[in-house]
């Protein structure tokens, strides 16, 4: 199964995922140091994450006009600039600087989210879970390389902290579009779209299995992006936690993002995929007990793997079951209908973690986190006989 597109993929969203990970730990530090107040310190983090849901819808219409190549290339170039705009930030101590770095890279990481989309669309159709569960489990290697970033990136480029962390996330942003220039694009694209003629939107997205796939992404993204924003500050600025300890906590939470894909196609074809994104739920539940249990770093570290996790189902049973629902021709309008809601909701979670955290504290961002999780199950009981009524063309 492995081939070019696949393996490129996977070596780029390991760098993609390093970078998330530096801005996960170092955004709420950097602005509890910089923000004029301790409620915007995790401010970085969220606009991130509201930078990847407003450019979901664009990153998509790019793709669509220019190709998977040429995007994902320039995608990866304004990361590199992103983070030469955050070393500056970091020298002049200039909190919005800063966030207007990590709003860019959170623009780049729209395009990277689409690397599941490019390798389902790189295999024939029986193969789809496979191909997108290995490209997401190239993410175990950004869960190394950007704590390691975060701890020593370009050394001795400057006395102020992390300025070489963030240097060297750009010089792997560089690599990344180098190795994205040698993507070939689909073959689906032109034998296949040429016989179909795309339904209207609001047909495809009113599927009741296109709205469990969403709410996958949304009720995941959603509840793993609120806790996870709130973990760094809490254990490192209200907890005291070394920095050493709270990267480490997020290293093992990236790590149990990814690892799961090892198994999780075999699940999907083995279980189906709506009883793999139930048991996300459940594993979820095993979050919000550890989380509530203590405030040591086994609390933390239990809970955050838990979370990761609980996403992976999800998140990967989700697209599994977003990529039956349209047709080729619909495909770039319906990627960015499931991408702006997982996002946006994402955004929201992100926003208001800090402010949770700052005013009500860590026990009640878990408390928050757990109607969506009834939620979440409901729908997968009622649409548990669902059929989908769009299809994914075989590809060779």
């Amino acid at each position: 199964m492995l081939n070019r597109n696949l393996l490129i993929l996977t070596c780029c969203q390991a760098i993609s995922v390093s970078g998330a990970v530096l801005v996960v730990t170092l955004g709420g530090i950097v602005g509890s140091q910089l923000a004029p107040t301790p409620a915007l310190a995790t401010l970085p983090l969220s606009l991130m994450v509201a930078g990847t849901a407003l450019t979901t819808v664009p990153a998509a219409m790019t793709m669509q006009r220019l190709g998977r190549r040429l995007g994902f290339a320039m995608a990866a170039l304004l990361g590199a600039v992103a983070t030469v705009v955050a070393a500056i930030a970091l020298e002049r101590a200039s909190f919005v600087m800063f966030c207007i770095a990590t709003m860019l890279i959170g623009g780049m990481l729209a395009f990277s989210q689409q690397y599941r989309f490019a390798a389902a669309e790189s295999v024939p159709t029986r193969l789809v879970a496979r191909a997108v569960a290995l490209v997401l489990f190239g993410a175990i290697g950004g869960a190394f390389l950007g704590p390691a970033l975060v701890t020593g990136g370009i050394p001795g480029i400057s006395d102020t902290p992390y300025v070489g962390a963030v240097l060297g996330l750009g010089l792997c942003y560089v690599v990344a579009a180098v190795l994205l220039l040698g993507l070939r694009e689909p073959e689906t694209s032109e034998s296949v779209l040429a016989d179909e003629q795309p339904r209207p939107i609001i047909t495809v997205v009113r599927q009741p299995l296109f709205i469990v796939a969403v709410m996958g992404g949304v009720v995941g993204y959603g509840i793993m992006t609120f806790i996870m924003t709130a973990a760094p500050l809490s254990m490192h600025v209200h907890d005291g936690f070394s920095i050493e300890a709270t990267a480490g906590v997020i290293r093992s939470h990236v790590i149990a993002m990814y690892a799961p894909s090892l198994v999780s196609a075999y699940l999907i074809e083995r279980f189906g995929v709506r009883r793999m994104m139930a048991l996300g739920v459940v594993v979820f539940v095993g979050t919000m007990t550890f989380a509530l249990g203590g405030r040591e770093i086994l609390h933390y570290t239990w809970a955050m793997v838990l979370l990761g996790v609980g996403w992976s189902f999800l998140y990967i049973g989700g697209t599994t079951l977003l990529v039956t629902t349209y047709r080729a021709a619909e495909r770039f309008k319906a990627q960015a209908v499931n991408d702006f809601s997982v996002f946006g909701s994402s955004a929201l979670g992100s926003l208001s973690a800090g402010a949770v955290l700052h005013y009500f504290g860590w026990t009640q961002v878990i408390v928050m986190s757990m109607p969506l999780l009834l939620i979440m199950m409901a729908a997968l009981y009622l649409a548990r006989s669902a059929p989908a009524i769009g299809y994914t063309p075989e590809r060779n």
